[in-house]
């Protein structure tokens, strides 16, 4: 269950009316669930409860749709996939590994995304991305010259923001979906302590007594 209210669809705003409408037909999501595309779709029914919010995420996402984009959709696409693996966020992930097909990426390049460092399924400025990607995830933006370099070296500078500005857009949505547990990120935190051969959680200190 997703840790927010859902909002059915006699409550939800105007627009948020038009985005029900192409997401889940004629249903309301909070009683009839699921989308075209497989999800639950409580990514939209909850974030719908600020309708300000709502529309700026969708607004996001025309953004990095737009024919406008000068980045490429497959560089594009081949960040947001490492978002999703990186963040450990399995809505990101799972969606962009289909989207990363449709623009041109390779079964052996989405299977590659977990050990990227590794694979030799990538072009110099594929790499240069993964490379970026991970800093702006895994290292909170720090990100060394030679990254900067090696981007700058294939890519313009407007080309440079829209992919920092789409991958951290990204980046925020997995952290946002796992923490209020909505779609593919409604799962128990898998940090748990196990108990010893004795079913017990004592630990060492009950050897000390």
């Amino acid at each position: 269950m997703p840790r927010l209210r859902e909002v059915p669809r006699s409550e939800v705003h105007p627009f948020g009316e038009v985005m029900y409408g192409l997401l889940f037909g004629d249903r309301d999501p909070t009683v009839e669930p699921g989308t075209a595309s497989g999800t639950p779709g409580d990514w939209w029914s909850v974030t719908a409860l600020s309708p300000d919010a709502f529309d700026h995420i969708a607004g996001g996402i025309q953004y990095y749709r737009s024919p406008d984009r000068q980045i490429s959709p497959v560089l594009r696409e081949l960040g947001q996939l490492r978002v999703g693996w990186a963040r450990s966020s399995l809505f990101v992930y799972s969606q962009h590994c289909k989207a990363a097909r449709d623009v041109g990426l390779s079964n052996e390049q989405v299977d590659a995304i977990a050990h990227w460092q590794v694979a030799d399924c990538f072009t110099p400025i594929q790499r240069a991305v993964l490379a970026y990607v991970d800093c702006l995830v895994l290292q909170g933006g720090r990100v060394p010259d030679g990254v900067i370099a090696a981007l700058k070296a294939e890519l313009s500078e407007v080309e440079i923001l829209e992919l920092t500005y789409i991958t951290t857009t990204y980046d925020m949505y997995g952290i946002i979906s796992k923490a209020l547990h909505l779609e593919y990120d409604n799962v128990e935190d898998p940090m748990q302590e196990v108990p010893d051969l004795d079913g017990n959680c004592a630990g060492l200190e009950r050897f000390a007594q």
